[in-house]
């Protein structure tokens, strides 16, 4: 006689998923047993603290006598009274106003012919390309055109005879250009020499140049002497 199993009642046919449902719930468990945090609890004890009565202390209230301070000595204090009889009489100082009312009368007026003016005379200075005679060198005549030219002729001749060029100046090559200005005055005097340049050595020569020139006539400007400013350029250049 065989024996017959029935499909349904093979108990090994799902072992392999029962063992693998098992191992994973066993994984579980060992990683939540291993993760699973505890913490030391410390027992508190609380206790409500109840006061019935209240207790007021009464502070003593203490007393000091202090003795008052003895009373300031008395000070008696005695002025004679001198009674002067006035001898003299004072006479009272009568201070006069000096301020001048609208009814007081002026007794002294001044005229105005009792006023002396002194004339000024004032000094003029006419440039050279507006004056109507220019200032006279010693030797130039003729018109006022004749005499420009003199002065300018003249002028040149004496820049370069009196020429002279600083030795300190050439050592230390110092060379430009030095404008010099003065004054013709009306009495035909050289004055108010003044110059610039580029150093100090070169402007010393040009203004000791210029006054060296000498005394003229006067440049004149409607027949009346006047002064005249002038400027005039002196050139140091050193030859190489």
């Amino acid at each position: 006689m065989e024996l017959k199993k029935n499909p349904k009642a093979n108990v090994g046919r799902n072992s392999s998923l029962y063992f693998a449902v098992g191992l994973n719930v066993m994984l579980l468990l060992t990683y939540l047993g291993l993760e699973h945090k505890t913490y030391e609890k410390e027992e508190i004890k609380i206790d409500l603290l109840m006061l019935d009565d209240q207790f007021d202390e009464d502070i003593p209230i203490t007393n000091i006598n202090i003795p008052p301070p003895p009373p300031p000595p008395k000070q008696v204090v005695t002025e004679a009274i001198t009674i002067v009889e006035d001898t003299e009489e004072v006479e009272e100082t009568v201070v006069e106003s000096t301020e001048v009312g609208q009814d007081d009368v002026i007794e002294e007026v001044a005229e105005v012919e009792d006023v002396v003016v002194d004339e000024v005379e004032e000094d003029l200075e006419v440039p050279f390309a507006l004056i109507e005679k220019v200032p006279q060198f010693p030797g130039c005549k003729g018109n006022n055109a004749e005499l420009k030219a003199c002065f300018e002729e003249k002028m040149q001749a004496h820049l370069q005879k009196n020429f002279r060029y600083p030795e300190a100046a050439a050592d230390l090559n110092i060379q430009g250009k030095v404008y010099v200005f003065f004054l013709i005055d009306k009495t035909g005097k050289v004055t108010k020499i003044k110059s610039r340049g580029p150093d100090k050595l070169l402007e010393t020569e040009a203004e000791r140049i210029i006054s060296l020139l000498p005394k003229m006539i006067p440049g004149q400007q409607r027949d009346m002497p006047v002064s005249m400013p002038y400027s005039v350029p002196i050139n140091f250049k050193l030859m190489q």
